[in-house]
């Protein structure tokens, strides 16, 4: 568990870098291990080596010290061994102190200047029989390879000399400081070479990665080139020939969408023309029939009191003017004149009045318009409002409702708003959804925006919003015109 947290948190620290970083990282990474690696072996074998060498010349110096001092000891000539001593000093840099011993252990001479320490007697000695006897003595200068030798046997005495291991630091401190040095010269190399390489690896990828972003955002003319015959190359002509299919996909949307747009916009022209048609005829054909045949029948029941017909036509006269209301009511649902009279305002308040008055839920009308506006801007507005009144009165169980029209600038906004039961907007289907894709298809269609905020309990409000200044008209030359 502990360590895949681990190499999960590894991991979100290796993730969340660029490509470059990471190439970067792997190399200095290497040389870094790679010296250091280098940088012990090195420092170990020439430890090890030297360490060997110094052992044997210490043995070397005192064994070659012992065999040229047994006559001036036996001569008892002391001048001649302090030259002894003075010149094993001259010749052998590492030779940190030298002293002879007679057969007592009493020192004879020594290189020591300022007194002999007496506690070195006792760190390192020989036995007769010995070819020699090493010590490794730890100093404030460092490691001492002390080394003792017996001088015929020991029945002279003996010689001792210490070595010092400072040729072997110098040595070590001089090879680290090259080493160092070599792996300075090849990281700066690694890292120019690294930065030419991710250069030349991610230049492509962040070509590509700036052409998705672009391919998007819907710009599908984006192309990518080839740098070079490997994978990357590969995926530059896969973009490429991805950016080619998205472009004619797309152009075929653009197609199907021009061309829904405009059988919508024919099916509502023709439909709203339909309507007006109809309403024409009823107002003009089918209530002048009725008009007449009330008249009519109001005349017989006046001349014909004493006839026995006469509550007869009565009851007819009731039911030609109950027929004339319904006719005068569905004229005015299929399209109301007020709406091509007067325009968006007279309508919309006539609109609100009846609806209050058939479904007794109190309404709220603000028109804030001072001029009519374009006819498909009122004829979509006034049946977005009528299909949210429907809606609320079918649906929202509500105890008032509010309409707000006003123009700000090139653009005209209305507001239909309720306290009803409310409803969720992502998940309600039925008679209602289907209603508010009308709604919003007549708002999209000229370009404009419907928005549905909702909540359970808490009421309903309807945000449109259409701009006058219209795009170029819907119907494109390069399309096919669709006759119904």
């Amino acid at each position: 568990m502990i360590v895949r947290k681990l190499v999960q948190w590894f991991w979100d620290i290796v993730g969340a870098v660029s490509v470059r970083t990471k190439i970067l990282g792997i190399v200095l990474g290497f040389i870094v291990l790679l010296g250091a690696g280098v940088t012990v072996q090195a420092r170990y074998a020439v430890t090890t080596t030297m360490t060997a060498q110094l052992e044997e010349q210490s043995v070397s110096i005192s064994r070659d010290l012992a065999a040229r001092s047994a006559d001036p000891i036996l001569l008892n000539d002391l001048l001649r061994l302090h030259d002894l001593l003075d010149e094993t000093l001259a010749n052998n840099s590492n030779v940190r102190y030298a002293f002879l011993l007679d057969s007592r252990g009493q020192v004879i001479v020594s290189t020591f200047e300022g007194g002999f320490p007496l506690d070195l007697l006792t760190l390192n000695s020989t036995q007769p029989s010995d070819h020699h006897h090493t010590t490794l003595i730890q100093t404030d200068e460092g490691l001492i390879w002390d080394t003792a030798v017996p001088i015929l046997d020991g029945k002279v005495g003996s010689a001792r000399i210490g070595l010092s291991d400072a040729s072997m630091r110098a040595a070590l401190s001089t090879l680290t400081a090259q080493l160092l040095l070599t792996i300075l010269l090849v990281s700066t190399t690694g890292v120019l070479v690294a930065i030419f390489l991710t250069w030349i690896l991610t230049r492509p990828i962040i070509s590509l990665a700036r052409a998705t972003q672009e391919v998007a955002k819907g710009d599908f003319s984006q192309r990518v080139k080839r740098w070079a015959n490997d994978e990357i190359g590969d995926l530059a002509d896969a973009f490429n020939k991805m950016s080619e299919e998205l472009a004619i996909t797309d152009e075929l949307r653009r197609e199907r969408e021009m061309l829904r747009r405009q059988l919508l916009e024919k099916v509502i022209t023709t439909q709203e023309d339909e309507r007006r048609r109809i309403a024409r005829e009823l107002h003009d054909s089918t209530s002048q029939n009725l008009t007449s045949l009330i008249v009519g029948l109001r005349i017989m029941e006046t001349y014909c009191q004493q006839c026995a017909a006469q509550s007869k036509a009565s009851d007819l006269r009731e039911v030609a003017s109950h027929t004339l209301d319904e006719v005068h009511d569905l004229s005015m649902r299929l399209r109301p004149r007020v709406l091509d009279d007067l325009g968006l305002a007279a309508a919309l308040e006539r609109l609100a009045s009846e609806w209050q008055g058939r479904y007794k839920i109190p309404v709220d009308v603000v028109i804030q318009l001072n001029e009519r506006l374009p006819g498909e801007v009122e004829t979509a507005i006034y049946r977005i409002v009528q299909e949210a009144l429907t809606n609320i009165a079918r649906h929202a169980s509500a105890h008032s409702a509010s309409v707000l029209v006003e123009r700000r600038g090139d653009l005209v906004r209305a507001i239909v708003e309720d306290d009803g039961i409310g409803f969720d907007v992502n998940t309600d289907h039925g008679e209602r959804h289907l209603g508010l894709l009308g709604m919003r298809e007549r708002a999209e269609l000229l370009n404009g925006t419907l928005t549905i905020e909702s909540t359970t309990e808490r009421g309903t409000s309807i945000f449109i919003e259409i701009p006058l200044d219209l795009s170029p008209p819907l119907l494109s030359p390069d399309l096919p015109t669709i006759r119904l």
